[in-house]
């Protein structure tokens, strides 16, 4: 719906005119020359048709409208768009992403070539965040130490773009399960959302942190957070070799889960993990409505430009 946002500006469009009849003309003062009545006529009709024939009126035309575009600009021409109200869950929810040396193995497939499970995990952790729109999403990094690397934040394709970027190595390349959960539980802490949830993907072993994680996850019921946890990697620590390295503690995952009423998930592939994007997709679903933004769009840049050059154009053919 187009409006104004200041109409009453418009009221000052005669004020030109109003001061041109308050205001008495002064006398021009100059040298007179005699001339023969009829030549001084003559001269006297042909001024009066020449100034206002061509100069008066395009003059003052010119400034009508510099003066009528201004005042147009400034009573703030706006039009109402219509924009899809945002979906709020009333959920804030972390996304815990292990970052330890493991994770630079290529044991996984993604679009039938070979990559990293840090490639894989940020492809489809980074689709799982686009998905988010409604909820409160964070992001933190965990590897030898934990470190929040998104507030939470409506803007999930911030957080999917952190995702993608992330890099092994800015949080050391051990794996520290309980400092990683215990700083989302921290930030979740003081959270006025209906629903908490943590979301905590790890590839290898606690082996860092004086905290365990069985005991995080208690906390973690206490305040009535949910933790989904992600074991991922080929090989358990439970049937692997002895020594075996680039193995994934599942047991210990899903006693998390399973402590703070959340699911868990074992992906050994590529295909594994997309599933379980679309299993905590229907877990935590983003269905509820929420408010609608009134947006306006504003047009008073087009006549205050149009005046401008018509300024330009009025002061070039005065000093022409």
């Amino acid at each position: 719906m187009f409006e104004l946002a200041e109409p009453w500006v418009l009221l000052a469009l005669p004020l030109p005119l109003l001061v041109a009849r308050l205001l008495n003309p002064q006398p021009v003062s100059g040298r007179a020359l005699l001339v023969p009545d009829h030549i001084g006529g003559a001269m006297l009709q042909a001024g009066r048709a020449q100034v206002g024939a061509r100069q008066i009126p395009l003059r003052q035309a010119l400034l009508w409208m510099i003066w009528a575009l201004t005042l147009v600009a400034l009573s703030g021409p706006r039009d109402l768009e219509p924009v899809s109200a945002l979906k709020v869950s009333g959920r804030d929810l972390a996304i815990a992403l292990d970052l330890s040396g493991s994770m630079v193995r290529d044991d996984f497939y993604l679009d039938d070539r070979q990559v990293t499970r840090l490639d894989a995990v940020t492809t489809v952790g980074a689709d799982f965040a686009r998905r988010r729109g409604g909820d409160r999403v964070a992001l933190i990094v965990f590897g030898s130490e934990a470190y929040f690397a998104t507030p939470f934040t409506f803007d999930i394709e911030a957080v999917a773009r952190r995702i993608e970027e992330a890099s092994i190595g800015i949080s050391g390349r051990a794996t520290n399960i309980s400092d990683g959960l215990g700083l989302a539980l921290k930030r979740l802490a003081d959270s006025e959302a209906a629903s908490r949830v943590v979301i905590l993907l790890s590839d290898g072993v606690n082996n860092a942190g004086a905290t365990n994680p069985r005991g995080v996850a208690e906390l973690a019921a206490a305040m009535g957070v949910r933790v989904h946890t992600i074991a991922l990697g080929p090989k358990d620590l439970d049937s692997a070799e002895a020594g075996e390295r680039g193995v994934v503690d599942a047991t210990t995952l899903r006693a998390i889960a399973q402590v703070s009423g959340g699911e868990s998930f074992r992906v050994k592939t590529t295909d594994d993990l997309v599933a379980v994007a679309e299993a905590l997709d229907r877990l935590e679903a983003t269905d509820s409505d929420g408010l609608a933004a009134e947006i306006y769009r504003d047009f008073w840049p087009w006549p205050a430009a149009l005046a401008v050059v018509l300024g330009c154009f009025a002061l070039w053919r005065e000093a022409a």
